[in-house]
């Protein structure tokens, strides 16, 4: 059964390069039936589980789409071997040839009118990179997000720097990932999703804590009182437990409300954040009072006479 599909789409394969060909009497290639026949080629290999040869028809048939600007069915053929690429760990070194086109058709979207169709695309770009390429998917989703913002789809633009904002993160690229997050942070207080903005500062506080910038995070928590509902809220009066304590290097007092349920249950980059931050110079913690006379008190005096006992020298 397999060797009869793999036969089977090997000669749609055949069908669809003599679809390409020019002669004295064709002189423009047909796309649009070389990409019915690799297409077809496509769905035999996967069948036959030749997820390798799967890929490559259907990127052929991306590229003839791409050549007759038949945008609106190219996207579905790289997504396609994005599925193949994924079932085949040898064919994700052609993920970024896939990423290629796909920013190609991203191009051929914004002149055709279409910009929405664009930002999905490089949305559903960044997700099929994202597993091997963060680096890659952080700047498709900005792209996608700048697209949205430029069609003044804020709601859309904002949740795709949420998506590049925490790779930054994950990719330790703190002052990348702290401007993202003042944008994020703007956007929704535009869109008046104040809950949201609390969030955001709560995630910028961590970052510029891991970037030993207090003044930054303290400058973020006083800003956020302009918000609606921001001052005494549980976000305001953890930030404010978390920046005394980092500030005073209170070891006990940070770890309590990094580990609090209300930064525990952050998206998970922030959560990590949180509970791997340590106050400068390894932090103290703070020491019991110690009792008034008695024994204690005794000892401590005989601590500082045998302290300089002998003299000063």
């Amino acid at each position: 059964m397999a060797a009869q599909k793999i036969n089977e789409a090997h000669e749609h394969i055949s069908k669809g390069e003599k679809c390409l060909k020019t002669s004295f009497t064709k002189w423009k290639p047909d796309f649009d039936s070389a990409a019915s026949e690799y297409s077809k080629a496509a769905v035999c290999f996967k069948n036959a589980k030749q997820y390798d040869q799967a890929k490559d028809a259907y990127l052929k048939e991306a590229e003839c789409h791409t050549e007759n600007k038949t945008v609106h069915v190219f996207l579905r053929a790289i997504e396609q071997a994005g599925m193949m690429m994924k079932v085949s760990l040898s064919a994700q070194k052609k993920m970024p040839e896939a990423i290629q086109y796909i920013e190609k058709a991203c191009m051929m979207y914004m002149e055709n009118g279409t910009p929405d169709t664009a930002a999905m695309a490089l949305d559903r770009a960044g997700k099929l990179i994202e597993p091997i390429n963060l680096e890659k998917a952080v700047d498709l989703y900005q792209k996608a997000a700048g697209v949205f913002e430029n069609e003044d789809r804020l709601r859309q633009a904002v949740e795709l720097l949420g998506k590049a904002s925490r790779l930054l993160v994950r990719l330790k690229r703190l002052d990348e990932a702290a401007v993202a997050l003042q944008k994020e942070k703007n956007m929704y207080k535009e869109i008046e999703n104040f809950p949201m903005c609390f969030k955001k500062t709560t995630a910028q506080v961590l970052v510029h804590l891991h970037r030993a910038d207090y003044v930054a995070a303290d400058k973020c928590v006083r800003e956020s009182y302009s918000l609606p509902g921001y001052s005494g809220s549980e976000d305001s009066v953890a930030m404010e437990t978390l920046l005394q304590g980092y500030d005073e290097q209170d070891e006990d007092q940070v770890f309590r409300v990094c580990n609090s349920p209300l930064l525990k249950y952050m998206d998970n980059d922030y959560a990590k954040l949180a509970i791997s931050l340590r106050v400068p110079g390894g932090g103290k913690k703070k020491a019991p009072a110690a009792p008034q006379g008695g024994a204690s008190g005794a000892q401590t005096a005989n601590d500082e006479e045998d302290e300089y006992e002998g003299g000063l020298c």
